[in-house]
């Protein structure tokens, strides 16, 4: 009788814990694994002249987790476009403090995050022309390699046996600040003709008299990367039985980052969401000339999240979030200041005092932070000659944009920034309506769950107007050991033959909310 008391009570308090954990909603996993693998060869620039580079990339999955049609993050860090310090920068590595929390935040919620490098190199020291061509091209380079990492997973889905358990339509860019150069870039230059335009031509190369474009196809490849050209290799081009495989994504995210042209958007792209302090003063928020963060250079003129977000919407990409009427205090509070433009999130920051000259100095990454007691023993060439290094280093430089920098303050915008994403992306994978995850009666929806106890298959019925959209099973301990999403059915069948016998808690998930039950397999 204690034993049966007992069990009763593990399951009230199990059933009350999950009403509250939604996957992909909800932190449900306290670890996660890692994995490093090589997803693309391809040429470099970064010494001076073209070599041939591997390419690694991060795979991080919540420890414990066997689900395997989960979303997809790829995660692209920032640093200029040039190799930490060599950027000038206490950040641009795939495991920089921010990173590595977003990173923790979103495999808690069941996510897959994966932290591709990609090919840096540019000449921030040259004449203007040299400036634009260079970084452009760097810029370009980063779409491909981002492309390339979407079709790496969904080649592996297909030919390969699923070994990272993705969804191969459930794959989200984020990227941060140089980052979401690339995320925003690739979410949107869909043809070589778009970047034909008069800001991105540059001296005759070709001897025919005219300007030649600072991109160009038979040199640099083409914007998805599957033609091979002088200094571009074609990366995973196809499936093993000949099929082109899709580069296209379900969300672009920007933090910090900037569009190379608003004009490569169009209807075709996905719903995009940006978060981006007004005052940046590296990547414009409106749209202005680019700065050289390592030598305060001008190079060429770009469009920021707020015009890239008004474009969207202008477009109806993000119509998705708009029928949604999210009003949680997140979105509240990004709608004080964004003008109307859903999916844009302006941080607002004040404006600080330079140490070293008594200038206004704006800060433009409020997320971030570093190891002060490193970088403060680590001399920067932006220091003024004769200064010591216990005066100016790269945490003073780093400093001046971001003079309050701590974990905690990082953290506390790596909630917003969750805390603002998340319902969206869980709207943009197709995984329902985040507000309708209330607790609900099985009456509500018709519900029956019947044999029950059960020692083979269970079906699952609701009634004509009532969907089924997923089914999670969870064992007495509060383990999720079984989820099958993407469903849109009144009827559904589970083979619980390899389930240990015991108790097990169910959640149904409904555009009306969700059914949780007990199921009992003998």
């Amino acid at each position: 009788m204690k034993k049966i008391y007992l069990i009763t009570i593990c399951l009230i308090a199990l059933s009350g814990w999950l009403i509250g954990q939604e996957r992909y909603l909800e932190p449900i996993f306290d670890g996660f694994t890692k994995e490093t693998v090589v997803y693309s060869t391809n040429i470099s620039v970064i010494t001076g002249g073209p070599e041939t580079v591997q390419l690694e990339m991060d795979i991080y999955q919540p420890e414990g987790d066997d689900v395997t049609d989960r979303p997809l993050f790829l995660y692209f860090h920032t640093g200029n476009f040039l190799p930490n310090p060599l950027n000038g920068s206490t950040a641009g590595t795939r495991t920089d403090s921010v990173l590595m929390e977003m990173v923790s935040r979103l495999t808690s919620k069941g996510y897959v995050v994966a932290v591709p490098d990609y090919r840096k190199g540019w000449n921030p020291l040259g004449d203007l022309d040299v400036r634009i061509s260079t970084l452009i091209n760097a810029a370009y380079r980063g779409i491909q390699d981002a492309r390339t990492a979407v079709r790496f997973f969904r080649k592996d889905v297909v030919d390969h046996g699923n070994n990272y358990g993705i969804h191969p339509d459930r794959i989200a860019y984020i990227g941060q600040g140089t980052g979401g150069y690339i995320s925003f870039g690739a979410a949107t230059l869909d043809n070589y003709v778009d970047i034909l335009i008069p800001k991105f031509f540059g001296p005759d190369v070709t001897g025919d008299g005219n300007p030649d474009p600072y991109v160009i196809q038979p040199i640099h490849g083409d914007p998805f990367g599957t033609l091979d050209a002088a200094i571009s290799i074609a990366n995973i081009v196809t499936y093993d039985d000949g099929t082109p495989i899709n580069s296209d994504v379900s969300l672009s995210v920007n933090m910090g980052g900037a569009l190379g042209d608003t004009s490569w958007m169009s209807e075709n792209n996905p719903p995009m969401i940006s978060f981006h302090v007004p005052s940046d003063p590296f990547a414009p928020y409106m749209e202005d000339v680019l700065i050289v963060p390592t030598t305060g250079d001008l190079i060429v003129e770009v469009q920021g999240s707020y015009l890239a977000q008004q474009k969207a919407n202008a477009l109806g990409l993000n119509n998705v979030f708009i029928e949604a009427e999210l009003d949680d205090p997140f979105t509240q509070a990004a709608n004080a200041n964004n003008d109307g433009l859903e999916g844009l999130f302006p941080l607002i920051r004040p404006t600080w005092t330079n140490p070293l000259n008594n200038q206004p100095a704006f800060e433009g990454s409020p997320w971030e932070w570093w190891d002060v007691d490193f970088w403060s023993q680590q001399p920067h060439p932006n220091c003024p000659d004769g200064l010591p290094i216990t005066v100016c280093n790269f945490h003073v430089i780093s400093g001046i944009s971001n003079p309050d920098m701590s974990p905690e303050k990082g953290r506390t915008y790596v909630d917003t920034i969750i805390g603002y994403m998340i319902p969206r992306a869980y709207i943009a994978f197709g995984l329902g309506d985040p507000s309708s995850t209330q607790e609900i009666n099985a009456s509500e929806v018709g519900f029956k769950m019947f044999p029950n106890p059960a020692s083979g298959s269970v079906h699952f019925i609701a009634e004509q107007s009532s969907i089924m959209r997923a089914v999670e099973i969870y064992d007495i301990q509060g383990r999720l050991i079984y989820n099958r999403s993407s469903l849109e059915t009144i009827r559904f069948e589970l083979n619980s033959s390899n389930f240990p016998s015991g108790i097990y808690i169910t959640r149904i998930m409904f555009d009306e909310g969700v059914v949780t039950d007990r199921l009992i397999i003998q």
